[in-house]
C-alpha cells in the first residue's frame, strides 16, 4: 500500500525534470519525494549539468533524503536504482520514479509501480500543470533518450488533449 502523497525517486527523472525546469510538478502530482543517499550522490556527480548542481544548493522542502536501512542485495543494478527500489520496499511506498528499463522491471518484480519521466510529463499535461508537448521538445534537447515510437505515442496523446 502506498503512503498517501509519498513516492521514491531514482536519479534520472529528477535529473531531467531539473534540466527542463519542471521539478515542482513532482510535489503537485505526488506530494513528498524521498530519495536515497545514492541518488543524491549521483546527482552531485562532478560532471552533472550546472542546472542540477544549482538546484541541489536549495533542495525543496518536499524532497527528503533518506538512508536505506534494509538493502535488497538481490537487485543487480546501479547503486541509485538499488537504493531507490530498496527504499520504496522498506518504506512501503508503491510508486518509484524510474526510467531505466531494467530498473523498472526490478521494481515491478517487487510489486512497485515504476513511473518514468515521460509518464510524469503526461500526468502533468493531463492535469494542466504544464504544456506536455513543449516539455517533450525541451526534454529532447537534453541527453534524454527513448525509443522514437514511445516518444511519438506520448506526443500524440498530449496533442490529442489540445484538440
Amino acid at each position: 500500500m502506498n503512503q498517501k502523497g509519498v513516492v521514491v525517486a531514482d536519479t534520472t527523472p529528477l535529473n531531467y525534470l531539473i534540466l527542463i525546469g519542471q521539478t515542482d510538478v513532482l510535489h503537485t502530482l505526488f506530494g513528498e519525494v524521498l530519495i536515497p543517499e545514492a541518488v543524491l550522490i549521483e546527482l552531485r556527480h562532478p560532471k552533472a549539468p550546472v542546472a542540477v548542481s544549482d538546484w541541489l544548493q536549495r533542495l525543496p522542502n518536499w524532497l527528503r533524503v533518506v538512508k536505506v536501512t534494509q538493502m535488497d542485495d538481490t537487485i543487480q543494478l546501479g547503486k541509485g536504482e538499488n537504493e531507490a527500489i530498496s527504499l520504496a520496499v522498506e518504506k512501503k511506498v508503491s510508486i518509484v520514479l524510474m526510467d531505466e528499463r531494467r530498473g523498472r522491471s526490478a521494481a515491478e518484480a517487487r510489486g512497485l509501480l515504476p513511473v518514468g519521466t515521460l509518464n510524469i510529463l503526461d500526468l502533468a499535461d493531463e492535469q494542466g500543470l504544464l504544456d506536455g508537448t513543449a516539455m517533450l521538445d525541451s526534454l529532447k534537447q537534453t541527453t534524454f533518450r527513448a525509443d522514437d515510437a514511445l516518444l511519438e505515442r506520448f506526443e500524440a496523446r498530449m496533442n490529442a488533449r489540445k484538440a
